[in-house]
């Protein structure tokens, strides 16, 4: 894809597990497949949604194969990097681009606890030069609920001037609206991505240039109008308002069984552990009500 089109709505894919614990390829194409025919304009594997970061290198490559196999195009993939040593990270992200995927979302070195901006800034710059020529279309992953590093205003922007042409944009789930109002102001030519699917739409209205949204797995339909037309929508709200009080991956995850009708999509691995029976029927209730009209998609 041209770097000039809009980055638009990338569902944050879930990962599918059999009985046995695996990853169940055939449900990932299948569902993979469905959101980009239902109005996603790529996805994003292997990232916090993902369980990415419970996933082996066999397994993902395993998991990008098996989409390439099942007809979904490389430059339709997000990959997610979470890696602490830049030589492992450098790998990663070499192998994603030289396969021709739209970007890489790159999360900081996050084991390593409250670091300062240079240090961060010599991280990166250091996988970006192991990169070499082959650097583009890198995604800053600011998530500081997970990671406990935060990528500060001045670090994005010390990044971007530093390597033009390189960094594509941020992923902002800081889930803190007057920070990403900031961003948006200062972001020159770079695409901003917000995670929060509350703030999405006033974003968008912002200069945002879309999202890599969790939700987009359960409403793609419903999410696009937020992330690229900007258009709010209070049922994504009330929905969001309440996987936001429980642990989300498992949350997002028993919605896509219950708009599948596939109770195996509920399986996490762990340490996460899938939602519970009652918060499950209580999203799955409150998704009904928000989205009465909503198609099912019985895979």
């Amino acid at each position: 894809m041209s770097r000039k089109e809009r980055f638009g709505l990338s569902a944050a894919l879930t990962t599918p597990f059999d009985a046995e614990g695996r990853v169940d390829l055939d449900r990932l194409v299948a569902h993979g497949r469905n959101l980009l025919g239902r109005g996603c304009d790529s996805l994003t594997l292997f990232g916090t949604t993902g369980e990415g970061a419970s996933l082996s290198a066999e397994e993902r490559m395993a998991m990008f194969d098996a989409l390439i196999g099942g007809g979904v195009a490389p430059d339709r993939l997000v990959c997610g990097i979470a890696e602490t040593a830049v030589g492992t990270a450098v790998a990663r992200a070499r192998s994603a681009l030289d396969a021709g995927v739209r970007a890489v979302l790159i999360l900081p070195p996050f084991y390593f606890k409250n670091p300062s901006d240079t240090g961060v800034f010599d991280w990166y710059a250091a996988v970006f030069r192991g990169l070499g020529a082959a650097a583009r279309d890198v995604l800053l992953y600011h998530i500081p609920s997970v990671t406990e590093v935060p990528l500060s205003l001045n670090l994005v922007r010390r990044l971007a001037a530093a390597f033009p042409g390189v960094v594509r944009g941020v992923k902002d789930s800081g889930c803190d609206w007057p920070a990403t109002e900031k961003l948006l102001a200062a972001r020159g030519d770079l695409e901003i991505l917000v995670g929060d699917e509350r703030d999405l739409a006033r974003a968008v209205r912002a200069g945002g240039a879309g999202a890599i949204s969790g939700m987009g797995n359960v409403r793609p339909e419903r999410v696009r109008r937020l992330a690229v037309d900007g258009v709010d929508d209070q049922a994504v709200n009330r929905l969001v308002d309440e996987v936001s009080t429980l642990p989300v991956t498992p949350a997002v995850k028993a919605l896509v069984a219950h708009v599948t009708g596939d109770a195996a999509w509920a399986r996490t691995r762990a340490p996460l552990e899938a939602t519970p029976a009652a918060a499950a029927a209580m999203l799955a209730a409150l998704h009904d009500r928000v989205f009465p009209d909503a198609r099912t998609d019985r895979e």
